[in-house]
């Protein structure tokens, strides 16, 4: 377990710093005291479940590359548009059949936009 609070703390640290934050500001972002955030990086405590949730959304990573360096696709996929990434998380909710139309819905306005791109 050392290894992964050590890789989590070197992955909060740098992803911190790669968005030009200091403690205080990715406290504020997460909704915790800077001193947490301080304690994570000297791998002095651990976030709960929740917190580290709230850490890998203000740093817009997933939770999964946070606590282990997880980086597949899914694991690394942000969201800036939160209007459609919840409306992503609804369409997760669908059953399957319904799940398909909506991917051949974007599948097909995807190809229109490449389309229209190659025409001009």
């Amino acid at each position: 377990m050392a290894e992964t609070l050590e890789g989590f703390a070197q992955r909060l640290r740098e992803l911190r710093k790669s968005k030009n934050l200091s403690q205080t500001e990715l406290g504020q972002l997460a909704g915790l005291h800077y001193t947490h955030i301080g304690r994570f990086e000297r791998e002095a405590s651990r976030p709960s479940g929740d917190t580290l949730m709230r850490l890998a959304d203000a740093l817009g990573v997933t939770s999964d590359y946070l606590l282990d360096g997880a980086t597949h696709e899914a694991a690394k996929a942000r969201f800036e548009d939160r209007e459609l990434l919840k409306q992503f998380q609804e369409v997760e909710q669908l059953p399957d059949e319904d799940k398909n139309v909506v991917k051949k819905l974007l599948d097909a306005f995807l190809t229109k936009k490449q389309l229209q791109a190659l025409a001009r």
